[in-house]
């Protein structure tokens, strides 16, 4: 067995590596159709996307009003269709007013919650006029604080009776 020099192995290595054939994982032609194929994702699809996740975020005040019965949250929703129009401007300002309640418009308007929230269609506010829904639901909170008020009334009265019946026990005993 004849062995080769360094010379005669690199020639033969250099031989080997002309003469094989290139090995592909694909088919030719098909890096052209996945290039294809992603161009258009990134075209259409990421931007559709962008846009709708913008558009999500922006309406999140609106939502948040609607959750909570905001009184304003119709102008709220104005300011965050607004805030689309501005590319996002006036979206801080809309957070902070469906996180706040005004503090004046119960004592003008009666109610701090929306009228959509009396409104109950299966309730009984079905058939009244929102003016005498309105009336109906604060004389209904006022009644259940009434009795609230009430049962803490018996209750401090029981302990002051509690309290000075020992007091009046002993005034009798020194007499």
């Amino acid at each position: 067995m004849r062995v080769l020099g360094p010379t005669s192995a690199m020639l033969a290595a250099c031989c080997g590596a002309l003469l094989s054939q290139p090995a592909l994982a694909m088919p030719a032609g098909m890096e052209e159709k996945v290039a294809d194929v992603m161009v258009w994702v990134v075209v259409l699809l990421v931007p559709a996307a962008a846009i709708y996740l913008f558009w999500k975020v922006h309406v999140l005040p609106e939502v948040f009003a609607e959750k909570h019965h905001h009184p304003q949250k119709r102008a709220i929703q104005v300011l965050c269709l607004l805030s689309l129009a501005f590319g996002g401007l006036l979206w801080p300002l809309a957070w902070l007013w469906a996180f706040t309640k005004p503090t004046s418009y119960k004592a003008a308007y009666g109610t701090d919650k929306h009228d959509d929230f009396f409104l109950k269609p299966d309730g009984g506010h079905a058939d009244t006029p929102l003016d005498l829904a309105i009336v109906d639901d604060e004389i209904m909170l006022l009644k259940e604080k009434l009795a609230g008020l009430s049962q803490k009334r018996a209750l401090i009265v029981s302990k002051q009776a509690a309290s000075a019946a020992p007091a009046g026990d002993r005034e009798q005993d020194h007499a």
